[in-house]
C-alpha cells in the first residue's frame, strides 16, 4: 500500500493527517545506475527511500568525483533544496534498483509546519548533518590520509555478528570509492589497506572487510587529534 506511514520517518507521527498528504505524494522505481537528481537540477522534490539504495556524490569541473555517502531504504534526501530553494547541490544516483516516495517541496514544507513531532525530527537530523560536516572538515584539517582512511572505515563499518570487538564492512568497499570520500587517488588507499593488513588491523573475507582491532584504529585518531590540536 502506496502510503506515507510505511515511511520509517514518519512511524509513529500521530499529529499529521496521512490520507491527505498521501494523495499529494507518487511513488516511483529507479533501476540501478539510474539518475534520480542531477547537479544544479531544478527540481525540488523530497525523496525518502522505501527500498535499495543511492549515492550522492559531487562532481567538480574537472571531472573529479567526491563521494558524500549512500543512503539506504528509510532515509530520505533533497530536504535542503525543498526548504531553500536552491538548486541540487549534488548528484544522486541508485546503486541497487529503488522504489522511492516523491514528495513535493510545497507538501514537505506543509507537513513540516503541520506536525510538531516532523518539524522536531527535521530540525535534530539537520543538525546531526551539520555536526558530522563539522567532523569531518576537521579531519580533513588535521588528518593526513592515513588517518582520514581510519576515520571513513569507523563511520562505514557496523558491529561483526558473532565476533565482539570487531567491525564490517559490508560489501567490501571499492579502492576508488574509499578514495572519492577522503579526497585522494586509488593508489593511495590501496597502499594504506596493505599496510593495514600487514599490520593485522584489517582483513578481507568474501564478503566485508573486517576492523580486526577497530579499538587500535580509534586510539590511533584520538593521539592524532590531539597532536594536531
Amino acid at each position: 500500500m502506496q502510503t506515507l506511514a510505511r515511511v520509517p520517518f514518519f512511524k509513529g507521527v500521530e499529529d499529521l493527517d496521512f490520507e491527505k498528504f498521501d494523495r499529494l505524494c507518487r511513488w516511483r522505481r529507479f533501476d540501478e545506475g539510474e539518475l534520480v537528481v542531477d547537479f544544479e537540477d531544478e527540481s525540488s522534490d523530497v525523496y525518502f527511500i522505501i527500498a535499495g539504495e543511492v549515492r550522492i556524490l559531487i562532481r567538480t569541473v574537472s571531472g573529479k568525483e567526491i563521494i558524500l555517502g549512500e543512503s539506504r531504504a528509510g532515509q530520505f534526501f533533497g530536504e535542503m533544496t525543498a526548504i531553500d530553494g536552491a538548486k541540487r547541490s549534488a548528484n544522486v544516483t541508485a546503486l541497487t534498483n529503488s522504489e522511492l516516495c516523491i514528495m513535493p517541496a510545497g507538501v514537505f514544507r506543509d507537513a513540516l509546519f503541520s506536525s510538531q513531532m516532523i518539524c522536531g525530527r527535521i530540525l535534530r537530523l539537520l543538525t546531526g548533518r551539520i555536526r558530522e560536516l563539522n567532523a569531518r572538515l576537521t579531519e580533513h584539517s588535521i588528518f593526513d590520509l592515513k588517518h582520514r582512511l581510519y576515520a571513513e572505515l569507523l563511520r562505514m563499518a557496523h558491529p561483526r555478528a558473532g565476533k565482539p570487538g570487531e567491525r564490517a564492512v559490508t560489501p567490501p568497499p571499492f579502492h576508488h570509492v574509499l578514495a572519492a570520500r577522503i579526497g585522494c587517488r586509488r593508489e593511495q588507499v590501496t597502499r594504506e589497506l596493505s599496510a593495514m593488513t600487514h599490520d593485522g588491523l584489517i582483513e578481507k573475507t568474501r564478503g566485508a572487510l573486517i576492523l580486526v582491532k577497530p579499538d587500535v584504529l580509534a586510539a590511533r585518531l584520538d593521539e592524532a587529534m590531539r597532536e594536531g590540536g
